[in-house]
């Protein structure tokens, strides 16, 4: 039996990370079918995303030992050093980075670098958000808008397939509304607040997601961006 998204990647309405991360969950779903072959999961975790990657016939976790969280416990199969990937030219059919882009410094080269390791025509599929709290510090380095990931891919020799915003603009208010609460608030109100917690976000997302039924949906501010490229043939 296949094993199932973890429900912290994959929450209730109850979770104080619900908008994003069933946000994140969705854009990965629906672009997963495309990733075949070997595939590289680049800043792997816990692989919180392989059972999406159904066509896969190799899967192989790559990360990087740094400072922003503890690697224990996760699924991690090569550690790379932070520069360069320990693989020859060519040798992943597809890519899957997700929630990794915004830790990396020097991205213009890693770009480089999983660009020389996809094969020709081989696919990379991207998350990353554009608004979000600082998390994993002191290891958080940047934010991407639509328009800047787009250039940074495409002068590193990818081509973009689909480009999407993962929320509009009220369901990004509703999130951070939620996480500020959740950062700030619950923990001055413990233990009281830890009981409360589900409730409080069940309200807030459920009031947030009821309103943007009824306003105008802007995608100008999301959370997240969901990019499927692939690596130009020339």
């Amino acid at each position: 039996m296949q094993q199932k998204v973890d429900k912290n990647f994959n929450p209730t309405i109850f979770h104080p990370a619900y908008i994003i991360r069933s946000r994140i969950y969705r854009g990965i779903k629906k672009y997963a079918p495309e990733l075949k072959g070997k595939v590289m999961d680049f800043g792997c975790g816990s692989k919180p995303y392989k059972s999406l990657v159904v066509n896969a016939d190799e899967y192989i976790g790559v990360d990087y030992a740094g400072e922003g969280h503890s690697h224990s416990n996760e699924q991690i199969d090569i550690y790379y050093d932070g520069i360069s990937l320990p693989f020859a030219d060519n040798t992943f059919d597809a890519i899957i980075t997700s929630e990794v882009f915004e830790h990396i410094f020097n991205l213009e080269n890693i770009l480089k670098e999983l660009n020389r390791v996809l094969k020709p025509g081989g696919k990379i599929l991207i998350t990353c958000p554009f608004v979000w709290n600082e998390h994993e510090v002191p290891v958080d380095f940047g934010r991407y808008t639509s328009f800047g990931m787009r250039a940074l891919l495409e002068r590193n020799n990818f081509e973009i397939l689909a480009l999407d915003r993962s929320s509009h603009f009220i369901e990004t208010l509703t999130q951070m509304w939620l996480t500020y609460w959740h950062n700030h608030i619950i923990p001055k109100t413990r233990p009281f607040g830890r009981v409360t917690q589900p409730t409080i976000s069940f309200l807030i997302n459920f009031f947030g997601l009821s309103l943007s039924k009824i306003l105008p949906k802007k995608y100008d501010w999301y959370l997240n961006l969901i990019v499927l490229a692939c690596k130009k043939n020339s």
